[in-house]
């Protein structure tokens, strides 16, 4: 029978990742899953790959692929895994991250209903490990919705727990590599709209300003990419997507990074960056809460430095780039109300 394979991206021509050839195949998929992940597929009886759908994909760099298996012993008959591929190489250290997480607070058996998605297994020749697709709605869906309040203050409450888990990083994050992020994009900006180039200047120069306002913070492992899309809401089960980035760094930034991110999609899709802010006010109060009062002016010069980003961010989406100067604006409006500009 033959297996429809959907990619749109033609990734299997991808001279830097040529396994993703293999990757497609459905023979081959099936016979690599029997290989290296056999303690997932024990008395799940025969699979078959019935669909492959590329559904990320980054030239040269990485891949997200979809597959839909069928058997008579999964749940329901059939489950969806995701795989993930990397040109660079496998990416042990994720995978075995969410094991750590599986396998402690944030799986099957938690109570408060916080949890990662079940790794699966690895599959060298892909260069590629895999994890259960589980079923939801993102929360930059339902941040839209009557309860959207109750949400952010439950999606403060998960990243603190992930804060909490004293899980080992292998990579770090400071203020310093965050304005150096700024630093590298917003003379991009520049480039591309030489009138501004005064107006950026001064706004890196404010950022500066804030982050060197801060005291050390108490380092923890951190998602340092959190925003809504990262978050799944199925039921009474959030879940908490994603830890390509994870590393030791501010608690502070996981919660500004994601109250940033609500802030641009209020402006963008509702035409105000106010119309979410009693979202964002019950996610910052809950994460302050959690925290103490100190973590309050870093979270808020995090969402700051986020809005910043977005600037640069924005000319990289055609969708996006209508609001570039209005985006400017309001992040030269937060940081004269700082002070610092």
């Amino acid at each position: 029978m033959s297996v429809p394979v959907i990619d749109t991206f033609g990734v299997a021509t991808d001279a830097h990742m040529p396994f993703l050839q293999q990757a497609l195949d459905a023979i081959q998929v099936r016979r690599r899953l029997i290989e290296f992940c056999p303690d997932w597929l024990k008395g799940l009886g025969k699979i078959e790959v019935c669909s492959v759908r590329v559904v990320r994909y980054k030239p040269q760099r990485r891949c997200l692929i979809e597959y839909e298996l069928a058997g008579q012993g999964l749940p329901g008959g059939s489950v969806t895994i995701l795989g993930k591929a990397r040109a660079k190489g496998l990416d042990r250290k994720t995978f075995e991250l969410l094991q750590t997480l599986w396998r402690g607070d944030f799986g099957p058996e938690t109570v408060d209903g916080i949890r990662v998605p079940e790794p699966i297994g690895i599959i060298p020749p892909f260069q590629m490990w895999l994890q259960t697709k589980v079923p939801g709605v993102t929360a930059t869906e339902l941040l839209l919705k009557s309860d959207g309040v109750l949400l952010a203050r439950r999606i403060a409450e998960a990243i603190h727990k992930l804060h909490q888990a004293n899980v080992p990083a292998h990579r770090s994050h400071s203020m310093a590599g965050e304005l150096e992020i700024l630093h590298q994009r917003l003379p991009l900006v520049a480039q591309m709209k030489p009138a501004w180039t005064s107006r950026l200047e001064r706004l890196l120069t404010a950022c500066d300003r804030l982050g060197a306002t801060l005291p050390e913070p108490q380092i923890r492992g951190i998602h340092r990419d959190f925003y809504p899309e990262q978050v799944l809401v199925n039921g009474a089960d959030l879940y908490l997507l994603d830890f390509d980035l994870f590393c030791a760094g501010d608690p502070a930034l996981d919660a500004g990074n994601f109250l940033g991110h609500v802030t641009e999609q209020s402006l963008r899709t509702l035409n105000s960056p106010q119309a979410l802010a009693d979202r964002e006010k019950a996610l910052a109060e809950r994460f302050v809460e959690l925290t103490g009062e100190s973590s309050r002016p870093a979270v808020q010069a995090y969402a700051i430095l986020t809005l910043v980003r977005h600037v640069y961010l924005s000319t990289q989406f055609a969708d996006r780039a209508p609001f570039t100067e209005a985006l400017l604006e309001l992040c030269e409006q937060r940081l004269v109300s700082t002070g610092r500009l």
